[in-house]
């Protein structure tokens, strides 16, 4: 196992991601899921200057982002997009895609149970062909139901991996199966070895370290069903605008250059644009909990 981090928590040159990551002991990045953002051998060049690996992206489903979608079309520029970062991660000799299969944010269906079904395994499929063409591997996210209504524990994401592919696999958060899983542990033994991503964060979405998640059980269990991919930083602190805040340094009162996507995204998920000092800070909280663990 090693410890990697994704990027999409804040607005910044990957150079500096890059740059803070090295130090505190990160092998490598999930890099966001946006393609147009990254030109792949200026984005090659800053990670061979850091050494730091691309270990995969996630995809970013915001928007009209949706394979389970039922309008045609919006399924079909939905694969697109996904082959996209799939072709991305290839193009920077990563290994994996996460994948989250519905908009997130989306709580209402917008067909039967049937229907999605079908729309969401036959563009999954297509996006699992093109990712085997380049060499990719493509692991299915559950997200809590606040987030999406459509897979929530690991068993819907190992029923939609086993629909699309036996060499399809999964991605598991921690964050998420706290909230959804009547037992964590056993959610990770039933992933077994269809286990391909794991993200890490506390139950609070603060660094992990910072809540109530017992890391070294988290831990022993990965190493339980022979898990050896990374263990992937995704905090993502909740902003308090009361006069209880513990972090007063916590967000960013200097204007971004962030896209509004990406800026709904990180704002839906309870967040803001965070300060460097504050992000730099859980990077190296989450690095001191988890590196003792893993190594």
């Amino acid at each position: 196992m090693h410890l990697s981090t994704h990027n999409w928590m804040r607005a910044e040159p990957l150079e500096t991601t890059l740059r803070r990551i090295k130090k505190f002991g990160y092998e490598s990045i999930e890099i966001s899921g946006e393609p147009d953002q990254y030109d792949p051998s200026e984005t090659r060049a800053a990670l061979k200057e850091h050494g730091i690996r691309c270990w995969g992206a996630v995809t970013l489903t915001l928007g009209e982002r949706n394979l389970a979608a039922r309008d045609e079309g919006q399924r079909a520029r939905s694969v697109d997009y996904v082959k996209s970062v799939i072709t991305m991660v290839s193009e920077l000799d990563g290994e994996i895609v996460t994948l989250v299969p519905a908009t997130v944010g989306k709580v209402v269906p917008d067909g039967t149970e049937e229907e999605e079904w079908k729309w969401v395994v036959d563009a999954t499929r297509e996006c699992f062909a093109h990712a085997q063409a380049k060499g990719v591997r493509v692991a299915i996210e559950p997200l809590n139901r606040f987030e999406t209504y459509l897979f929530n524990r690991a068993a819907q994401a190992l029923a939609l991996a086993d629909a699309v592919h036996p060499d399809c696999g999964v991605c598991l958060d921690a964050f998420h199966l706290n909230i959804e899983e009547e037992d964590m542990y056993e959610a990770i033994r039933l992933a077994g070895k269809r286990l391909y991503d794991f993200h890490v964060a506390d139950n609070n979405r603060f660094a992990c370290g910072l809540g109530q998640l017992d890391w070294e059980r988290i831990v022993g269990t990965l190493k339980e069903i022979g898990y050896d991919g990374a263990l992937t930083n995704e905090f993502v602190a909740p902003v308090d605008r009361t006069p209880a805040a513990k972090y007063p340094n916590m967000v960013e009162r200097n204007p971004v250059d962030i896209p509004p996507e990406q800026l709904k995204f990180i704002q839906d998920h309870g967040s803001s644009l965070l300060t460097e000092e504050f992000y730099s800070d859980q990077m190296r909280i989450t690095a001191e909990t988890i590196l003792p663990l893993i190594r």
